[in-house]
Parts: structure tokens; C-alpha cells; sequence
């Protein structure tokens, strides 16, 4: 497997939950966009050796700035899944599908590491 192939999640900041609930929404998405995107060849590559999946772990800021990547992301053909939760329907998180660390580096610079 390629060490370059990662899978981000952007995970809301501002929202006020328990650590473990904020978890939980990265999780939703990251599964969904695996299972979205299972059959691209970078998925499947990444899912080869699960003992070494990288994923970063990103601060959105505000739900507006996850809806807006998930814009730049879909007029750049990135695959990614954008979390919705229920039944409130507010975005929490979202999960690109498995690429080359470079090819996503440029669409989420203004991103930082989740701490």
C-alpha cells in the first residue's frame, strides 16, 4: 500500500457535545464515505492493510465551513461524504474517500489538526 494514501475527516470545533459524541461524527463519516466509495481503486488499496490507515483528523471552525469545502471539494471531483445528524439535520463532519495525501493537501490547507 501506498504510505501516501490518507483519508481526512473535518470534524465541527465549535459544537459544545462530549468528546466522545464529537467521535462518534467523525466515525459516521468516515464509514460512510469507505462504504460509499468501495469499489474506487484507492479505497480498495487503502483497505488492504488495515494495520496502517492513515487518517487526519481536521477543526472545522462552523458548519458553513464544512458545507463550503464540501462545495470546493465536489467542483474538484473529490469524493468525500458530508454527515448530516438526526433528526436536527445539521452537518458535523465529513470524510474524504481515500487519495493520494497530494492530490487533497490544496482543498484543505486552511485546516487545522483536531487537538
Amino acid at each position: 500500500m501506498s504510505n501516501n494514501i490518507v483519508q481526512y475527516i473535518i470534524v465541527r470545533g465549535d459544537l459544545k457535545w462530549p468528546t466522545g459524541a464529537l467521535i462518534g461524527q467523525g466515525c459516521h463519516a468516515s464509514v460512510a464515505a469507505i462504504y460509499k466509495y468501495m469499489n474506487e481503486p484507492e479505497t480498495a488499496e487503502y483497505m488492504t492493510n488495515l494495520d496502517h490507515m492513515t487518517k487526519l483528523v481536521l477543526k472545522a471552525e462552523s458548519e458553513e465551513q464544512i458545507m463550503k469545502t464540501s462545495e470546493l471539494l465536489t467542483a474538484n471531483q473529490i469524493k468525500h461524504y458530508m454527515w448530516r445528524e438526526q433528526p436536527e439535520n445539521f452537518v458535523t463532519s465529513l470524510a474524504t474517500a481515500p487519495y493520494d495525501r497530494n492530490i487533497l493537501r490544496p482543498f484543505l490547507q486552511e485546516y487545522k489538526l483536531f487537538r
